[in-house]
């Protein structure tokens, strides 16, 4: 069964220096939440602000990595306690990337859903890394609407379905 366990950003940090396929540690979070399995960590998951400025609105968090060691439901399960952490937080939204080579699977069963195509090949500007550290794939941009929106005295819910 799996067990979420809040985490400092130094021992989520750790996970994915040790398990993460192709990304390093972040710099800083809003928060970091671990999934245990058995006692033992299998997963972490850590947002905060989006990495891009024009999505940084303040109402906005950005999944920055999400690292399991493969355990069965982990990343679905972290994805969907991160959208529930930031919707008590009071945010309106919700996003993450993957490579265009990843399916999605864990953010779809999590209820995110896939906008298109995002981000280029390559950093570019003055803060590009001097070495390339990442896969040079386009990404893809997950996204899951956290707050209910009234249109015309209709509340409606994230997924679009009327509620009272």
């Amino acid at each position: 069964m799996l067990r979420l366990k809040p985490l400092s950003l130094r021992e989520a940090n750790e996970y994915v220096r040790q398990h993460h396929r192709h990304h390093k540690a972040v710099v800083g979070h809003k928060f970091s939440i671990g999934c245990e399995a058995g006692g033992n960590l299998v997963g972490v998951v850590i947002a905060g602000r989006p990495v891009s400025r024009f999505l940084d609105d303040g109402h906005t968090l950005e999944v920055t990595r999400l690292c399991t060691d493969g355990t069965r439901n982990a990343c679905s399960f972290l994805y969907a306690a991160a959208a529930r952490a930031a919707a008590a937080m009071g945010y309106d939204k919700i996003i993450t990337y993957t490579l265009e080579s990843e399916n999605g699977a864990s953010l779809r069963a999590a209820g995110w859903t896939c906008q298109g195509q995002a981000g280029g090949l390559h950093w570019t500007g003055d803060r590009k890394p001097a070495v390339q550290q990442y896969p040079a794939q386009m990404k893809l941009r997950y996204e899951k609407k956290l707050r209910k929106e009234v249109y015309n005295g209709v509340c409606t819910s994230p997924e679009g379905s009327e509620s009272g």
